[in-house]
């Protein structure tokens, strides 16, 4: 357990070998390499990874709620996977750190999870007909938790050379995201990258009222 644990050391350790950010990476690029394998050889079709892979409004109706886990362990190409692990692998590894290993894949899990549902939700509301795949609804529960955590912690974002305390980078990515997404017609999932952020400031929320010194000295130290 790392020096910046909020919750109390356990005695027994899950993962003895492996952190779990570097398990959740192997995760990703394992799946993502089997399956454009699986495509290029035809053992699977692209409507198999539309159906059963990605999560989509038209897959929730008919009940492929499998959809909502499967689709957070894939990625669309090359570039989307690398995005998503890289930042991973430096994000990751410090809330790690923060939280332990079990609750850190528990709240993972829940952000990418609820990600998942707000997008559903708001294609009830506004039907885009678009399947969607990746690990930015998890990843962005991890920068929200940043946000509240350590806002002042400067961070490195993707082609912008000087560093931007978390506050400012978190949303801002977000933002910035949108508008490319706008103004280039792109289909990004803009509203499973919303409520990762919501779960992880909840959580954030959740952790500075219950370990209110613990986080004080989180956001000092990472000043």
């Amino acid at each position: 357990m790392g020096v910046y644990q909020i919750y109390p050391k356990k005695k027994k350790n899950l993962f003895p070998n492996l952190s779990v950010t570097v398990s959740l990476i192997l995760i990703n690029v394992v799946l993502f390499i089997l399956v454009r394998v699986l495509l290029s050889i035809e053992i699977i079709s692209e409507n198999f990874f539309m159906s059963d892979i990605a999560i989509s409004l038209e897959n929730i109706k008919q009940l492929r709620l499998w959809t909502f886990l499967t689709s957070m362990f894939m990625h669309g190409g090359f570039f989307h996977l690398f995005a998503n692990m890289f930042s991973l692998m430096f994000i990751g590894g410090l809330i790690e750190r923060i939280l332990g290993k079990k609750r850190y894949l528990w709240f993972y899990l829940i952000s990418g999870l609820f990600a998942g549902v707000l997008y559903i939700l708001i294609e009830f509301l506004s039907p885009s007909n678009l399947p969607a795949v990746g690990a930015s609804g998890a990843l962005f529960g991890l920068v929200g938790l940043l946000v509240l955590l350590t806002p002042n912690l400067p961070v490195y974002v993707m082609f912008i050379p000087i560093p931007i305390k978390m506050k400012y980078a978190g949303p801002g990515i977000l933002i910035v995201l949108w508008i490319i997404s706008r103004a280039a017609n792109i289909g990004i999932g803009n509203t499973a990258h919303l409520g990762g952020l919501v779960c992880g400031l909840a959580y954030g929320m959740y952790l500075k009222t219950k370990y209110k010194n613990k986080t004080k000295w989180l956001s000092r130290h990472f000043s």
